[in-house]
């Protein structure tokens, strides 16, 4: 069969900034590498500003480009909505394109509040009767060596999982004068570094050990309360956290630590994973994405130690559709490989992962962690679990 006789998936995106730059590029090139029983077509970009989003259009590979993203609900060569924008708009434009009968990627966290994030996983739930499928964007799930790490833990090649430590290191906030954003707006973001890269390191650590956390004791603190504007004139609060540490307990028994903060200078993009079980442990870095360590603890002593996975082999998760052994992926490609993987639900009639339930779960975990830090670091359950 060829490309022109496969089905077609047309895609309708809001939002062209970073995000929207590293969606467009997943749905560029995804046909090129995967085996996909549908074809992706990028048909058209929204954005508020038409001009803006009409020259964004043109470099990122869109057909076309609208100024609002209702537009999109009312085009029948659209077929998925690809959600790129502040939390702020998730649930509004989500809900509206499910009940339009669009799929939908929306990017993480799912929502600014858990209320949002209810109504959108209620508004996916009853969208999938109708065969509508939906999907919450936590893209690091898709690194190779990440998924092969769950693999692992599901193979019981670490035994019990007794502890997790979990951190997500950046600096981009580090200079007390970098101008303010839409980010450190919490009308907008819903929260700082905690939703921002938090949110990533509690779906990965769910992910990988396959449970979910009970209960959390948090702290939080914005260093920076004020930054200059962007148009360098004035200043502006900040009304977001810079920094959230919490402890958490698993559902199997286990610890966890976690450590969220973009103000960790010379600290780029280490988000760092370690899981130590009773028979072994394993550890990763984003900045060493092609990178898994593993400890087998039921060898032998004189031999037993941590040795380096080169996570690149046909046979890794994801690996075998892109280049040959040793060719490590960078951060682009945990797009594309995300992607791949709606395209192959959707086709199949199945609910994608993760789900909006997923992306809601993430999001209690986020509302207890502020509301334990806003009660001095109380101990606060999630969804009923018991410290």
């Amino acid at each position: 069969m060829t490309s022109t006789d496969r089905r077609t998936l047309g895609i309708g995106m809001v939002g062209h900034a970073f995000m929207g730059r590293a969606h467009s590029q997943a749905w560029r090139s995804v046909d090129a590498f995967f085996d996909l029983p549908w074809r992706p077509v990028p048909v058209a970009l929204a954005g508020r500003d038409i001009g803006r989003a009409t020259v964004a259009a043109g470099r990122l590979g869109w057909a076309s480009a609208v100024g609002a993203w209702k537009q999109l609900l009312d085009r029948d060569d659209v077929d998925l909505i690809d959600i790129c924008t502040p939390g702020d708009s998730h649930a509004e434009i989500a809900i509206a394109a499910l009940q339009a009968g669009k799929h939908v990627l929306c990017e993480k966290p799912l929502a600014n509040t858990v209320a949002e994030a209810e109504s959108m996983a209620a508004a996916a739930e009853q969208a999938a009767l109708r065969g509508v499928r939906s999907m919450v964007g936590f893209s690091y799930r898709r690194v190779p060596a990440l998924a092969l790490a769950r693999n692992l833990v599901a193979q019981g090649r670490i035994g019990t999982v007794r502890h997790v430590r979990a951190v997500y290191l950046q600096d981009w906030l580090a200079d007390p004068e970098a101008p303010l954003s839409w980010r450190l707006d919490r009308q907008r973001a819903g929260s700082g570094a905690l939703g921002d890269i938090g949110a990533h390191i509690i779906d990965a650590t769910q992910f990988v050990t396959g449970e979910s956390l009970t209960g959390v004791s948090a702290l939080m603190d914005t260093f920076v309360t004020e930054r200059p504007l962007p148009d360098g004139v004035g200043s502006g609060q900040v009304t977001v956290d810079d920094a959230a540490l919490f402890l958490g307990r698993l559902s199997g028994g286990g610890l966890a630590s976690f450590e969220a903060t973009r103000v960790a200078a010379g600290r780029k993009n280490a988000l760092r994973l370690e899981l130590n079980g009773t028979h072994g442990s394993l550890a990763f870095d984003l900045e060493s994405m092609n990178e898994l360590w593993f400890h087998d603890h039921t060898e032998e002593p004189q031999t037993a130690g941590f040795r380096r996975i080169l996570v690149t082999e046909p046979q890794h998760p994801y690996t075998g559709a892109w280049w040959p052994p040793g060719h490590g992926l960078g951060y682009d490609h945990t797009f594309t490989n995300q992607v791949a993987d709606l395209v192959i639900a959707i086709a199949a009639g199945k609910d994608p992962s993760p789900s909006f339930a997923d992306g809601l779960a993430v999001q209690r975990v986020l509302a207890a962690v502020e509301a334990s830090a806003a009660d001095d670091g109380r101990w606060t359950a999630i969804g009923g679990g018991q410290p």
